[in-house]
């Protein structure tokens, strides 16, 4: 995101699980190793009520955890196409 003209962010994190509570216990997890690490707490959090599509702004990086068929619906990276992108596979 960094070479975008009006970007909000350096980053985007985008990930997807197949149920809520996976969404919930990927955003808790990210929040557990962020202050483990680095002692910052998001500065903005939304949609943990639900948990079909968690943010958790940190300024700097943007954290999205969708469920599934949300992350199919908003197709976020199609909005932001002109950013790198690094793809990870799934490591069980």
């Amino acid at each position: 995101m960094r070479n975008i003209d009006g970007n909000i962010c350096d980053f985007f994190v985008v990930c997807q699980a197949d149920n809520n509570r996976q969404v919930q216990a990927i955003a808790d997890a990210v929040e557990d190793y962020v202050w483990e690490n680095t002692h910052q707490w998001p500065y903005h959090k939304e949609g943990k009520d639900n948990a079909e599509w968690i943010l958790l702004d940190y300024v700097d990086v943007v954290v999205h955890v969708f469920l599934d068929e949300k992350r199919d619906f908003f197709k976020l990276e199609k909005l932001w196409a002109d950013a790198e992108r690094t793809d990870y596979a799934d490591e069980l």
